[in-house]
């Protein structure tokens, strides 16, 4: 589970896979919560290559207001209408490595950055680097005002995420690991 001021975030990965564009992909489900109510239900997919590099193949993004389905804006899926999936991590990083994480035009368009593989980031509820985390510079073309940081610790993954305009910390404060 993750934190921010103002919002809540459950990832849970599930049991289930889906084939996308030929790929047997994991499923991810992020849940955000605003003052206690849901305002994204997402489901990510996953991929991992034969080398070992991580892949995003697209997600079903579900946005609410007042528990109320919207829209699902920033929906996409590799080999749909042009969609392509990205690497969001290579097997063995390069520090300057540019990355397009996701490609459906005008939905999806991330790019990640790996800016080190010695980051000592730490949380408030005690997920610490210690020079070995990853972290990367995300950013898009959709918003370009918009750019995150992001820190992965080995073992357990994402850790914090930094919003670098709003200044927004959004941190791990639960993690069990699957079996």
């Amino acid at each position: 589970m993750y934190e921010s001021e103002e919002e809540t975030i459950t990832v849970t990965v599930l049991d289930d896979t889906r084939e996308i564009d030929g790929v047997e992909a994991i499923v991810v489900q992020d849940v955000v919560e605003e003052d206690g109510e849901i305002i994204e239900d997402t489901f990510d997919w996953y991929g991992q290559d034969e080398d070992g590099n991580v892949w995003y193949l697209g997600e079903l993004s579900r946005n609410y207001e007042d528990g109320e389905l919207t829209d699902i804006d920033g929906s996409w899926e590799a080999g749909v209408d042009g969609a392509k999936g990205g690497i969001l991590f290579r097997a063995m990083p390069v520090v300057d490595e540019v990355l397009r994480q996701e490609y459906a035009i005008g939905e999806a368009e991330d790019i990640g950055q790996t800016v080190s593989l010695e980051s000592n980031e730490s949380t408030e509820s005690g997920f610490a680097c210690s020079n070995n985390c990853l972290e990367t510079l995300e950013y898009t073309p959709l918003e370009p005002d918009v750019e995150e940081t992001k820190v992965y610790l080995p073992g357990t993954g994402l850790i914090l995420e930094i919003d670098l305009e709003e200044d927004v910390r959004v941190e791990l404060v639960d993690f069990t690991p699957g079996t």
